[in-house]
């Protein structure tokens, strides 16, 4: 009754791994009760995802090795899987939200969110590979387009092209404040760029996590280019900073639960060192700091246990 802050369903956001072929689950190993889902597989989890409450899901396609390049060119193809993914669970589900990630790690042979020109992210190539990228998204019925890359001024450039395209409606999520982070381990399994990454990271783009003061500025020009909402990601290391985001703007602001805050909660759950309310708690705890939503690939368990009441 004097609870100041509350959890529902309606504050999350699952993350969705997509696969091609005949196989409905396929394991994540490195994240435990996580699976990639076929296509018929995505639109069933995706109805028990509306029936408990949840208002928004997010895909993220594992791409066949052979349809990675240099450059990502999959990420323009509108029959490329996520594409078919969004198309098919908007027609089966039509009220429940799709976010679709604009970045072309899960496309590119090297596994770098942009295109590479001498070692390095080539940043208005990468644009405009985004904004193609983005326009297919649109067409194929993505209700929320977030860029990830943290690439220099491609909010604006996809407002722009959006707009133009006639999807003025579609909404921006940028994650405007994403930091180049230990924590995306398991993700990266998942997706398949790992391997590609190698040894390299994504240092020269993403931000520094001593940084607090260069968040607000990301965020800031973020907005000024036509953001509707704004993310910090990973969640529970930079709690200050979605304190310091949604004390100065204002806005709608997300905090992403990234994977390897996940598979280190579950694995300390499955070796009976932590309680399963260990989850709910640090979500909670997003929401405390100021968080209005949460990415989180324990929305649909977290969602049961609450509808359980």
């Amino acid at each position: 009754m004097v609870a100041e802050n509350v959890l529902t369903a309606a504050d999350l956001i699952w993350p969705i791994f997509v696969q091609e072929g005949p196989a409905a689950r396929t394991p994540v190993a490195s994240m435990p009760h996580v699976d990639r889902l076929s296509i018929p597989a995505l639109v069933d989890a995706v109805g028990e995802a509306k029936a408990l409450g949840i208002p928004c899901v997010a895909l993220f396609p594992v791409t066949p090795i052979e349809r990675k390049s240099p450059d990502g060119d999959e990420a323009t193809n509108p029959e490329n899987l996520i594409c078919r993914a969004t198309r098919a669970v908007k027609e089966a589900h039509p009220d429940i939200g799709v976010l679709c990630d604009v970045a072309l790690d899960p496309y590119t042979t090297h596994g770098h969110d942009g295109v590479l020109r001498e070692g390095y992210v080539a940043n208005d190539e990468t644009v405009e590979f985004l904004v193609r990228q983005s326009i297919v998204q649109a067409e194929a019925g993505c209700d929320v387009i977030a860029p990830s890359d943290m690439m220099d001024g491609r909010v604006g450039a996809i407002r722009d092209a959006l707009d133009e395209a006639g999807f003025e409606r579609v909404k921006i999520m940028s994650y405007a404040a994403k930091y180049a982070s230990g924590f995306y381990g398991p993700f990266r399994d998942a997706l398949g760029s790992k391997s590609s990454l190698g040894k390299t990271d994504k240092r020269s783009y993403q931000m520094d996590p001593a940084n607090t003061d260069e968040a607000l500025r990301e965020v800031a020009l973020d907005l000024a280019e036509g953001a509707d909402m704004v993310m910090v990601k990973p969640g529970m290391p930079f709690l200050d900073v979605v304190r310091r985001v949604k004390e100065r703007f204002g806005v709608p602001t997300f905090v992403y639960q990234v994977s390897g805050e996940y598979s280190m909660l579950h694995g300390a759950i499955e070796r009976g060192w932590l309680d399963e309310s260990v989850i709910p708690e640090t979500l909670l705890g997003m929401k405390r700091a100021g968080a209005d939503g949460i990415l989180t690939y324990s929305a649909l368990a977290v969602a049961r246990l609450l509808r359980k009441g």
